[in-house]
């Protein structure tokens, strides 16, 4: 049985790491998935890897235009949505004392701006019954080095999607928030892992998890199905699911 038959599902960067893996597993379990990226290749070539007549939006989330632009391809093809995961997100660890003005905005305007204005635009369009997906962090709960400012603008999130629950209760609209570990992604390499300091990197992060490993997208992927689905997911609403291999305990 596919979890997601006939459903139409949104998801923001969704041209990589948990993003790509939730496309990947939303349309295997039959929804029409709609992904956005900012880069055109990249999101083509997803769109390739996806199949079941994916479509791929260019956009940057922290640009308002970006999500009426999406709105209205969704409305125009499909009429509306039943599943928007705001997953797009950045990432830049530093310690407090050497944060630019730049590198704060950076993160606030994607992580957090990107995900209330994205609701904004495509909660009217989301079918009553639907529901929403909040990625934020474990970094929202758990005090990690050198993770304040992101930390913050994923804890945001968390708050807005608690309150987004209460808010759209009259249309039934599910909204809940999947908060990753440590993930083996893409992202690795952009917080400074070269390939040859990898396997010692996972190995430390390893032994701070309880599970003794790194997640891997495709579980971050099947959690999510889990909020998306109306026959698995059906009665959760409003709760913040952490999928980090009991880190939050460590």
């Amino acid at each position: 049985m596919q979890q997601l038959k006939d459903k139409v599902a949104v998801i923001t960067g969704g041209n990589s790491g948990i993003g790509k893996a939730a496309a990947l597993l939303f349309a295997q379990e039959g929804a029409q998935v709609i992904i956005t990226g900012r880069r055109q290749d990249v999101v083509d070539e997803t769109v390739g890897e996806i199949g079941h007549d994916a479509i791929g939006v260019v956009g940057d989330v922290s640009d308002l235009e970006h999500h009426k632009k999406l709105a209205e391809i969704v409305k125009t093809r499909f009429g509306g949505l039943d599943v928007y995961m705001a997953n797009a997100g950045v990432i830049n660890l530093t310690a407090s004392g050497k944060v630019t003005p730049e590198d704060y905005d950076r993160h606030f305007a994607t992580n957090t701006r990107g995900v209330f204005f994205g609701v904004q635009a495509l909660a009217p369009l989301i079918r009553d019954g639907g529901n929403i997906i909040v990625t934020s962090s474990l970094a929202a709960t758990k005090v990690l080095p050198d993770h304040t400012v992101y930390a913050g603008s994923k804890a945001a999130v968390a708050a807005f999607a608690k309150n987004w629950a209460i808010e759209f209760k009259p249309r039934k609209i599910r909204v809940n928030i999947l908060s990753p570990g440590p993930v083996e992604t893409e992202i690795l390499g952009k917080l400074g892992v070269s390939e040859a300091n990898r396997p010692a990197f996972e190995d430390y992060m390893a032994s701070l998890i309880p599970a003794g490993r790194m997640g891997r997208p495709v579980e971050l992927a099947r959690a999510a199905l889990f909020l998306a689905s109306d026959v698995a997911g059906s009665f959760v609403n409003g709760i913040e699911l952490h999928v980090d291999g009991g880190m939050t305990l460590a």
